[in-house]
């Protein structure tokens, strides 16, 4: 088990407003989740979650878009805002503010429709960041290749701190999501686990992403 904790940053380019931005609003949104009774908290989130039988008969569209600032709990919070603390920044500060609000929005779409497509009979809300900071990942992919990332590796009870390029992180990551989404194909997140093929398909987009901004990335200096 692994998980990042920084990389190389790039010198100069637009200051990282909305990477900045997101981390807060997701965290705020998660307490408010937390200060509602069970019972509205139930509500709450089959409102704004995304359910793929739901999507599929045009119902409650807007979820894929207000999905993506959910979680189910402190873990998968936690997890997510790391992911785009690593990696976040560096995209927006290469492509600029607009550029990349909008590039997340999209993947996070993108995502939640991959998630859809292949869980369509499921009636179990989808929710979390993870599809959007996939296609983040995907993008970092292409763009900085050559990053150092900064990662603590658990070995059984040893806790190892090392540094890896970006390329190896990135392509064990996505292989696992690969690799668990094809076990998983017509289950999906129907068994209330991972949204595997959200992972996928958010990656995905974020690698086209990527490759159109790649001539960007190339401007900057790594340290």
């Amino acid at each position: 088990m692994f998980f990042p904790i920084g990389d190389d940053q790039i010198r100069g380019g637009y200051y990282p407003i909305f990477s900045y931005s997101l981390l807060v609003l997701n965290g705020f949104v998660f307490i408010y989740q937390m200060l509602l009774p069970p019972d509205q908290l139930e509500i709450f989130l089959y409102t704004y979650s995304a359910i793929p039988v739901e999507i599929l008969r045009g119902q409650d569209l807007f979820t894929l878009l207000t999905s993506m600032f959910l979680h189910g709990g402190w873990m998968h919070l936690i997890g997510n805002v790391l992911f785009l603390w690593v990696f976040g920044d560096n995209i927006e500060a290469a492509v600029g503010n607009a550029r990349f609000i909008f590039f997340y929005l999209l993947g996070g779409v993108v995502a939640s429709l991959a998630h859809v497509y292949f869980n369509p009979l499921s009636e179990i809300p989808s929710l979390g960041a993870s599809g959007a900071i996939s296609a983040v990942m995907g993008a970092y992919l292409v763009m900085f290749p050559k990053s150092k990332v900064k990662v603590f590796v658990f070995l059984f009870v040893i806790l190892r701190k090392v540094t890896m390029p970006a390329v190896a992180f990135l392509g064990i990551w996505i292989g696992f999501q690969i690799i668990s989404g094809m076990q998983n194909v017509g289950i999906g997140a129907n068994d209330g686990g991972t949204a595997w093929w959200a992972h996928i398909g958010g990656f995905a987009v974020g690698v086209l992403f990527g490759f159109l901004f790649r001539r960007r990335a190339l401007q900057f200096e790594l340290g």
